[in-house]
């Protein structure tokens, strides 16, 4: 009987184990159910909190326009009409549009930048319109001139005279509105635009261009005075070689050749295959009346620069 109550006894012991190991094993599973709850609301309240409308202002401010784009695409998945996202995405996409070297990736960033500004532009407070309306502007100015083909020029137009309508302004409107009415041959605009811009900065590149849009409605004196004051100004060689140019054509007209000469090879000795300079020197020749000069000096335009307009005329009409 003793041996009967003693095996009962590790029997009840076994059992009373496997309670305890059962119930330790629910408290593990349980334990680890809680902490996996707190770590998926932990994740997840970070990963909100980085995809936040703080988090764009946060970034905004260190210039991190790559975050910025990323969080505001990440928003505007959720929340499309979000304006205070969406204008975010059009900023941060034309920063890094501007910051690009392939135009393919630039040209979808500015894609990017104007269908966030106009869906902005129709959300948004009045007070803030003014500024949108002047980033639209540049998007299209900006497009315009990395492009192969003048096309966006009126739109930058548009909004950059909408952005003063409404009471924004920025030192360099002028100065893109000059260049865009270039764009589009709206020579005396874009002079008076110029002239603004002047106003508020003088700057080599932009004494160029006032200096080209009088050349083309051939007010030649006018011209000259612009392009000595690039040459005392600039530092740039691409800059100067443009500047020798223009006075070289400009002499040329005003039949002061000798000068003229002297601009196209001050360019050759920088530069012995420029085409332009080359062109210049065989439009001068033909001047003086040396037509074997003149074809000599043509044709290696045409030998460096296959497709140059001016040289193919020339060679056909002789």
């Amino acid at each position: 009987m003793r041996w009967v109550h003693n095996r009962k006894k590790n029997i009840e012991r076994q059992k009373n184990k496997l309670v305890i190991r059962i119930l330790l094993c629910l408290l593990v599973i349980a334990a680890i159910t809680v902490l996996s709850v707190f770590a998926y609301k932990f994740i997840h309240s970070k990963v909100h909190n980085s995809n936040s409308i703080a988090a764009l202002y946060d970034n905004w401010e260190k210039y991190d326009y790559q975050r910025v784009y990323e969080i505001s695409t990440a928003i505007l998945a959720d929340k499309p009409l979000n304006t205070t996202a969406r204008i975010f995405h059009g900023y941060s996409s034309f920063f890094l549009a501007v910051s690009q070297t392939d135009n393919s990736v630039t040209e979808n960033y500015l894609k990017d930048a104007q269908k966030s500004l106009r869906i902005a532009l129709q959300n948004a407070d009045e007070d803030k319109r003014g500024q949108l309306e002047y980033m639209l502007g540049r998007t299209y100015y900006y497009k315009d001139t990395s492009s192969n083909y003048q096309y966006y020029a009126d739109l930058a137009i548009k909004y950059l005279l909408l952005a003063q309508e409404h009471g924004y302004s920025s030192d360099d409107i002028s100065e893109c509105l000059g260049l865009s009415y270039a764009a589009l041959g709206e020579t005396q605009k874009s002079i008076e635009a110029f002239g603004e811009a002047l106003l508020v900065r003088e700057s080599d590149t932009l004494l160029l261009a006032i200096a080209e849009q009088y050349y083309k409605i051939g007010n030649m004196a006018n011209a000259k005075a612009y392009l000595f004051r690039v040459r005392d100004l600039t530092k740039n060689e691409d800059l100067i070689l443009r500047t020798s140019f223009l006075l070289g054509e400009i002499f040329v007209e005003e039949n002061d050749l000798e000068a003229a000469e002297k601009e196209f090879r001050s360019i050759l000795q920088k530069n012995e295959n420029s085409a332009d300079a080359h062109y210049g020197l065989g439009v001068l020749y033909e001047k003086q009346g040396d037509n074997a000069k003149a074809r000599a000096q043509w044709r290696r335009v045409l030998r460096i620069q296959p497709n140059h307009e001016g040289a193919l005329k020339k060679m056909s009409d002789l």
